[in-house]
């Protein structure tokens, strides 16, 4: 098993193991972060003795080939002196490097070729916790955002049980009857012991309901000519009884013109339109 394949294992244990044991999100994803980084600093090291030991390798193969070459030169050195039992040994050393030197070189280049593999997949590792990190604020913030919506659900959930409204409606009627018997209340009062004197002038200043549209009907010809204006009156004072006769007297002579309850009954708007389209046609006519 590879390097990478027992840290992968490592990772996927201790995330298994936060998920199910998670009570704050966020708190296990900060944690899985850490544990990551922990992780990716244990692969660094293990790339780093890999790297390591490649250079040893290579260090040890350019040693072996550089024995190689002294061997071979001194062996030539030995010929050009007539030394040929000289010779014979160096070229026997020659051949012992050149062997070492050629299977360090295959050892060294398979040792190369797995460090670059290492590194490739220490980069990738990096490039994943770096990714992890920018999409945990994004998990975080999905998380906040579904514990919130939860939250609302579950109010909307309580108050859709009718006792609260029910209790609010009959608090509501409770609050209408108390202020409807205080106004009954104060109405008895008022027509027990209030001052009677006071009540009579007040219905007198209000008048018959169709004064105002006595008053509006008399100013209305009045501007268009067909009556004189009625003169300014001098307002009057309380006198003693025999005023109080001249005035009946006086009220008496006044013309009043009389409504008949017919009369009075208000107009239904459709035939009062019909009568006013009547005239509009005379008056052209």
């Amino acid at each position: 098993m590879g390097i990478f394949s027992k840290l992968s294992t490592v990772i996927k244990s201790n995330i298994n193991d936060l998920i199910s044991k998670a009570e704050n999100p966020e708190k296990m994803l900060n944690q899985i972060i850490l544990d990551m980084r922990d992780q990716l600093a244990k692969a660094k090291r293990e790339v780093a003795a890999a790297i390591a030991d490649e250079r040893k390798l290579k260090s040890q193969l350019d040693q072996e080939v550089k024995q190689q070459r002294d061997w071979q030169h001194r062996a030539m050195l030995a010929v050009k002196e007539g030394r040929d039992d000289l010779a014979k040994q160096a070229l026997i050393r020659q051949q012992e490097h050149a062997e070492r030197a050629q299977v360090l070189q295959q050892t060294w280049e398979a040792q190369a070729a797995e460090t670059e593999k290492l590194k490739g997949s220490l980069r990738q590792l990096n490039d994943k916790i770096e990714e992890a990190k920018r999409k945990r604020n994004l998990l975080i913030a999905k998380q906040k955002r579904a514990q919130a919506q939860r939250r609302i659900h579950e109010t909307m959930s309580g108050l859709s049980d009718t006792s609260a409204f029910e209790a609010f409606n009959r608090m509501a009627d409770k609050i209408e009857e108390e202020e409807r018997q205080s106004l009954a209340h104060a109405e008895v009062t008022e027509a027990l012991g209030g001052d009677t004197l006071e009540s009579e002038f007040l219905r007198l200043e209000a008048g018959p309901g169709g004064a105002d549209v006595e008053d509006q009907l008399l100013a209305l010809k009045a501007e268009m000519g067909l009556i004189a204006p009625p003169e300014a009156k001098a307002p009057r004072q309380l006198e003693s009884g025999d005023d109080d006769a001249d005035g009946a007297a006086s009220v008496q002579d006044a013309e009043v013109e009389e409504v008949s309850d017919d009369e009075a009954e208000k107009i239904p708007e459709a035939e009062l339109i019909s009568e006013f389209d009547k005239l509009q046609q005379s008056a052209e006519g």
